[in-house]
């Protein structure tokens, strides 16, 4: 009987060419598909909520592969775990409906972008390889002003770097915080979908804005230029972390399984 196996992967993506399988070069999809394989004995086809670039990490990127293998799922966490590299965890290993699929059904994902803001460098809180170092003092007030232009379904032309192009450039953002906590500043982004460095240009636009060089309601303006050069610089990836991706729970459990007796209808003999 085929199944649908759900997991959550965390990985270092330091030393990844990023999660899409790519021949001859280190991927975290490539990695996990060649660990399944070992273990399911057969070939697997392994999709990911979407795709992470070199140098950015996830604690809750979501993949799921479909099986014939009736190995349990809490052992085929094991199983695949123990094949994988040390810079990739499997987090949760769950059956769930033959419908569900982890690029398409996604309702929301959340990144999260680490600035290690002081002059020293982070390599004390050994974060070296998880922030970015921006010793430049930055205004966090500045920068949530600056954020709040984000929010919304709009085109985000501006923010896509060269190789985004879509059908459509329109995105929707829920979320876009900018918080300290002592030394590191986080900006969480939430949205439904993310074009190409978005995540990231967005971070190097409100960067501009927290050390002085623009205006909070200059995003606004930049927003609506659709001009990628207006914006700020592309953030280093190695700030970015995906942290979760949300989906329907309707699809998060497996399918019923077909009833072997079907109840006799009242008044048959």
């Amino acid at each position: 009987m085929e199944r649908n196996i759900r997991l959550v992967v965390a990985y270092d993506g330091t030393a990844f060419h990023g999660w899409q399988e790519q021949p001859g070069l280190r991927t975290v999809q490539g990695m996990i598909e060649q660990a399944i394989r070992r273990v399911a004995r057969h070939q697997i086809h392994l999709i990911g909520s979407g795709r992470t670039d070199a140098g950015v990490h996830a604690a809750g990127q979501v993949a799921n592969f479909r099986t014939n293998c009736q190995i349990p799922a809490d052992r085929l966490k094991k199983a695949i775990g123990a094949r994988l590299p040390k810079d990739i965890s499997i987090i949760e290993a769950h059956d769930v409906a033959l419908a569900f699929h982890a690029t398409s059904n996604a309702i929301s994902k959340l990144y999260r972008y680490r600035i290690h803001n002081v002059p020293q460098r982070p390599v004390a809180r050994l974060a070296q390889g998880m922030t970015y170092h921006f010793w430049q003092p930055l205004d966090v007030a500045r920068m949530r002003r600056a954020a709040e232009h984000f929010l919304g379904t709009m085109d985000f032309s501006a923010m896509a770097s060269k190789g985004s192009e879509r059908e459509t450039m329109v995105r929707t953002v829920l979320r876009c915080e900018v918080e300290r906590c002592y030394e590191e500043i986080r900006i969480n982004v939430e949205g439904c979908g993310f074009l190409y460095n978005q995540v990231r240009n967005m971070v190097g636009t409100l960067i501009e804005v927290g050390r002085g060089h623009w205006e909070p309601d200059r995003v606004a303006d930049i927003l609506a230029g659709l001009d990628r050069s207006a914006a700020g610089p592309t953030a280093p990836p190695r700030g970015l972390c995906l942290r979760w991706v949300r989906y329907p729970a309707r699809l998060l459990r497996p399918d019923p399984l077909p009833c072997d007796h079907p109840a006799e209808s009242a008044g048959d003999p």
